[in-house]
């Protein structure tokens, strides 16, 4: 597998993802996704095969597909799993922080593409926008201002985990903050000990130098 190119997306979790970008038959392109914790994220993609002779990106044949993989904050595998040319992946963050979603293709294993590019659309929602309204309004027979009510409560939700978020983020950047003034505080102490050490080991090496010399 060649070596990951590493793209890094900020992007607010109130939004839809979408975006496209190219990989090749042994490329492999990572994203780096700021989630809370206890939030669901759904990804949909659609791969198109370039096509040498028309100089366009058609759609992929059935037997492309691509592996999609997701590792927490710690370096924990999320989700590793092979899907087709098109399709969709879900996944919930337990740990808060920047999670990893990598994509490469199968292409190793299609003569077809040896050589060849393929164009991925990507589109993530995270939190209440990966919620599909109207298939739970059927499914739950709610009516209009019962589903937006049900909006409301989940974009309260959402709030509540990405301010919870942002929390923990400023106590590991206080708590970092304190471990490097400390170790800063430490290291001028050292510092000045040792300039001290050195000005006395001086001013007596003097000292015995100049009675050797019947100086004083």
């Amino acid at each position: 597998m060649g070596r990951p190119a590493l793209l890094l997306l900020a992007l607010c979790a109130a939004c839809a993802r979408g975006l496209y970008f190219h990989i090749g038959e042994t490329e492999k392109r990572c994203f780096i996704e700021e989630i809370p914790d206890e939030t669901m994220v759904i990804g949909n993609y659609r791969t198109q095969m370039w096509d040498k002779q028309k100089e366009v990106f058609l759609p992929s044949t059935p037997g492309l597909g691509m592996h999609v993989e997701v590792k927490d904050p710690e370096g924990k595998v999320v989700l590793s799993r092979q899907y087709g040319s098109e399709g969709r992946f879900t996944f919930t963050s337990h740990t808060p922080g920047d999670h990893q979603i990598c994509l490469h293709s199968n292409s190793t294993r299609m003569a077809l593409f040896a050589g060849g590019r393929l164009r991925v659309h990507l589109d993530i929602q995270v939190g209440e926008h990966a919620n599909n309204y109207p298939e739970i309004a059927a499914k739950d027979k709610l009516t209009e201002l019962q589903l937006r009510a049900r909006q409301l409560l989940d974009q309260v939700e959402q709030i509540q985990k990405e301010q919870d978020y942002q929390r923990y983020r400023e106590e590991r950047f206080r708590l970092t903050s304190e471990s490097t003034n400390q170790r800063v505080l430490w290291w001028s102490i050292a510092q000045t000990v040792i300039l001290i050490l050195t000005g006395i080991w001086q001013m007596r090496h003097l000292k015995s130098f100049f009675e050797a010399k019947k100086l004083v």
